[in-house]
């Protein structure tokens, strides 16, 4: 899992997980990394940690963000970069594979209906009892064996192999259903009518420097995250606010004034 190191003149005061979506840094006592100095703003940077991709977003800070050295507004963070706020350094450490690449923060295309909870895959079956089987048999035996004549000549059936007794195995389990093609279809503006197949792990959407997301492609379905921009896009009508949201059949998104819709493929 990614963390940061946070230091100062080479000391180093913490380390954080990042195990939240959204990571916030700043001065004041909310935020998740909190730095109290006058040089770093009330909330100066956030995170953005996606499975196992993560990147930073100044806040319109007073003093900026710099990322290995250079001043950043959105940076996709790599193994071993370094952030520099104020006179603090946050380096960051990421050894798992990376789902995107830099150039896929740079595309940025633009979506929003009613959610509707997909409905859950069908259960596996449930193995057989494997106690009831035996005892059914040995009973059936055990009656025929009780109605039959005795004949003292004749001798008894022997009961079944042991082999014979024991109980069939456990089916196996269902394989995973594979997750649906989806896309979104933009409905207002400039590109209306256009389409995008979300076939990336990650997909951007929007305007850079005035509101931003990204629907990131998961084993369990598809999700949305807010990542720029001083106020949030709305999904249905409703403002997204700063955690992840599964996105449904239909769903309408509305981002930098653009209307979408996201849709299952047939």
């Amino acid at each position: 899992m990614a963390k940061l190191i946070v230091s100062v003149d080479g000391q180093v005061l913490k380390e954080h997980v990042l195990n939240k979506e959204r990571t916030l840094i700043g001065r004041k006592p909310h935020n998740d990394i909190q730095i109290d100095n006058l040089a770093i703003s009330g909330e100066h940077a956030a995170i953005i940690t996606i499975l196992n991709d993560s990147f930073i977003e100044d806040l319109g800070s007073t003093n900026g963000t710099m990322v290995n050295g250079k001043p950043v507004k959105k940076h996709f963070l790599q193994n071993n970069d370094v952030v520099e706020i104020g006179k603090h350094k946050l380096k960051y450490f990421n050894d798992q594979p990376q789902a995107a690449t830099a150039a896929d923060f740079e595309k940025t295309m633009i979506i929003r209906n009613p959610a509707k909870i997909a409905p859950a895959p069908a259960p596996a079956p449930a193995p057989r009892d494997a106690a009831g089987d035996t005892s059914t048999g040995m009973k059936a035996f055990q009656q025929s064996d009780a109605t039959r004549p005795v004949n003292p000549s004749v001798p008894p059936p022997a009961p079944p192999p042991a082999a014979q007794a024991q109980a069939p195995a456990a089916p196996a389990a269902a394989p995973a259903t594979p997750l649906r093609e989806a896309a979104i279809q933009v409905l207002s503006g400039a590109a209306a009518g256009r389409t995008l197949d979300l076939t990336k792990n990650l997909t951007t959407i929007g305007k850079p420097g005035l509101q931003v997301a990204v629907i990131t492609k998961r084993p369990n379905g598809y999700f949305i995250t807010h990542v720029e921009g001083a106020t949030y896009p709305t999904l249905n009508g409703t403002s997204l606010g700063a955690q992840a949201h599964m996105l449904n059949d239909h769903d309408l998104i509305e981002i930098a004034g653009v209307k979408m819709e996201f849709f299952y493929k047939p």
